[in-house]
């Protein structure tokens, strides 16, 4: 029976995807449930598994967008295990010798080909208005030829090299989700009025408590004590005292909501991938850290939902972690505000009338100016460095070991 495997559906409004990588080859054997390639949609890129196990015919190419429900291979169930044909050959073979014939009609013939550099008409016509010399282009088409697209994607040289040294390029199509992301960016800055405000935090405080008490939190719960848990909570806190900044455009309407659904930006194999905390006004430090971790482990492994990374209505990315000291994130739609988290660097600073050395980070809050007012924006920066400067206070209602759950 030949089976027709179509294009599922990675999640709600998604229409099509692109094949990003096919894991076989034509005409291998595949096995239920083995992944036989990645797809990439605008939100994520997700594995294809078999739905059953047979020799495989591929229908679409690395690189094709296809529809929703679209075949992009057929898989022959009646196929038998080629491993278990080996077998059977090595077995016979003592058994029996088959004589093998050469003749004339045997013989691999050349295929039919055309001299590699040649254009095809609507290649050369490009090639032409590009001023680009055919063999400074490499051909994909048959045996070398030089297709149309090949020569839309030349670029021409950019004059000419009088060393050594070598000169080459490579051109790839970006992702699907690339190409979002892209898109989603550009739009960011065209439909909204965002602005950036920064402060600086002294996380001195927030060392000591985890200092003393990282090794029992990590016993307890069999997770570390990251600054997450305190950036998160201490974000919960500013959104409740400051409800704009947790609110929505939609159309002519300002949704508000009494939920925080906090966004972190997670950096995985394909990129950056924001998964959503639920509710995070309902976790402790421990839910925090658990949640991040478990979150985190599936966007590296690739197993991140499109459910998982839809909707939040906050988000805080931390480009600390990558060497970042100061940066402007930019919103993610259709949220209204982000924060910034960057390294963090002992610099000296003015305490009680003395110069001492402080372990500092700057912080930043992008906001839309149509929804958020710079009152907002400022005073809810100035909650979230206060909580993290009096986590003991602000954050555990003074007591550290019923926090930390001890």
């Amino acid at each position: 029976m030949i089976l027709e495997m179509k294009v599922p559906s990675p999640g709600e409004s998604i229409t099509e995807v692109e094949i990003s990588t096919w894991l076989v080859k034509e005409g291998d054997y595949v096995v239920k449930d083995q992944a036989i390639a990645e797809i990439d949609s605008d939100k994520a890129t997700l594995d294809l598994p078999a739905e059953a196990s047979g020799k495989i015919s591929l229908k679409a190419q690395e690189g094709d967008t296809v529809q929703v429900g679209h075949i992009i291979c057929l898989i022959d169930t009646d196929a038998v295990n080629p491993i278990h044909d080996k077998k059977e050959i090595v077995t016979n073979e003592a058994e029996t010798t088959v004589p093998i014939q050469t003749t004339e009609n045997s013989k691999e013939r050349p295929a039919d080909s055309y001299v590699k550099g040649t254009c095809s008409p609507a290649a050369r016509k490009i090639v032409k208005e590009k001023n680009i010399s055919p063999e400074d282009i490499q051909g994909t088409g048959k045996n070398g030829r030089i297709t149309k697209n090949d020569a839309l994607q030349a670029v021409p040289s950019l004059g000419n090299s009088t060393g050594n040294g070598v000169r080459t390029y490579q051109s790839v199509k970006l992702s699907a989700l690339r190409r979002k992301v892209a898109e989603r960016l550009v739009t960011v800055k065209n439909q909204t009025a965002m602005l950036t405000t920064f402060n600086e935090v002294d996380m001195s405080e927030i060392y000591c408590i985890r200092n003393e008490y990282k090794e029992a939190f990590k016993n307890k719960h069999n997770v570390n004590l990251g600054f997450m848990s305190f950036f998160t909570l201490a974000v919960v806190r500013a959104l409740q005292l400051f409800p704009d900044v947790n609110s929505m455009i939609d159309g002519e309407n300002k949704i508000t909501y009494d939920f925080q659904d906090i966004s972190i930006a997670v950096s995985g194999p394909k990129g950056l991938m924001v998964p959503v905390l639920r509710n995070a006004e309902t976790m402790t430090f421990r839910g925090v850290e658990h949640n991040i971790k478990i979150l985190a482990e599936k966007v590296r492994d690739g197993r991140i939902t499109v459910d998982e990374m839809t909707g939040g209505t906050f988000t805080i990315t931390n480009g600390g972690v990558f060497g970042s000291m100061l940066s402007t994130p930019i919103i993610n739609p259709p949220q209204s505000a982000i924060l910034g988290m960057h390294n963090i660097i002992e610099r000296p600073i003015a305490k009680n009338k003395q110069i001492v050395i402080a372990p500092m980070m700057y912080v930043a809050l992008s906001y839309d100016h149509r929804i958020i007012d710079g009152k907002e924006s400022v005073s809810f920066l100035v909650a979230v460095k206060e909580a993290l400067e009096n986590p003991l206070e602000l954050l555990m209602n003074n007591n550290i070991n019923k926090a930390f759950e001890l």
